[in-house]
């Protein structure tokens, strides 16, 4: 009789409740968290190209934070999470090819959408949780605790349909400190001061 991978909980599921639940928004948040690590990735003190004094020859300095990418690789992430969504369809559906990549956040998606299934028959559910909380805290080394949230700026002011003067209504968030943002609805991307401008001179009343 299978129980809970992480405290043996719940006979014959392979979570308990809490650690669903637990699951569900770990899968919500980390490509928002990883998105926000992105944020992070800024010059130190040194632009691009300047050259350096070190113990052995002068160099030009890497526009990244080296002690970032030293904490968190944003590929591996998206790597393990994809690991896992291939491993989950192996066994859901064994005659099934594997998935080709697809990003952090679409893998995450898919994962949520079979809870159901792996809560009840997926034996490595346990040990999903615990790599997702792995990557959950090395994020949240770089950017804080607790998680940014996003900030609620308004609805797309995209037009979808020109003739008819349509435009697009989505929802529009964005982290702290994030400067380019795609809309979930059009696709349409805000990241210049114009766009910004307009986001905001048009919202309703």
């Amino acid at each position: 009789m299978n129980d809970c991978g992480l405290c043996g909980d719940e006979p014959g599921r392979y979570l308990c409740q809490r650690h669903t639940v637990q699951l569900a928004k770990l899968l919500d948040e980390l490509p928002a968290l990883y998105a926000e690590v992105g944020e992070c990735l800024v010059p130190r003190q040194a632009g691009w190209g300047e050259i350096i004094a070190t113990k052995g020859a002068a160099g030009p300095r890497s526009p990244l934070d080296e002690d970032v990418l030293d904490t968190v690789n944003m590929s591996r992430a998206a790597e393990v999470m994809h690991l896992w969504r291939v491993d989950v369809q192996r066994e859901r559906w064994p005659h099934h090819s594997a998935p080709a990549p697809a990003g952090l956040a679409a893998d995450c998606r898919w994962l949520a959408m079979e809870l159901e299934w792996i809560v009840a028959h997926y034996a490595a559910a346990g040990e999903l949780v615990r790599e997702v909380r792995e990557l959950e805290g090395q994020a949240r080394r770089v950017v804080g605790d607790p998680a940014p949230r996003p900030q609620r700026l308004g609805t797309c002011v995209a037009v979808t349909d020109p003739r008819a003067g349509t435009v697009c209504g989505t929802e529009i968030k964005r982290l702290p400190g994030q400067t380019r943002v795609r809309c979930r609805g059009c696709g349409y991307v805000y990241e210049s001061a114009l766009d910004w401008a307009r986001l905001q001179h048009f919202q309703p009343a």
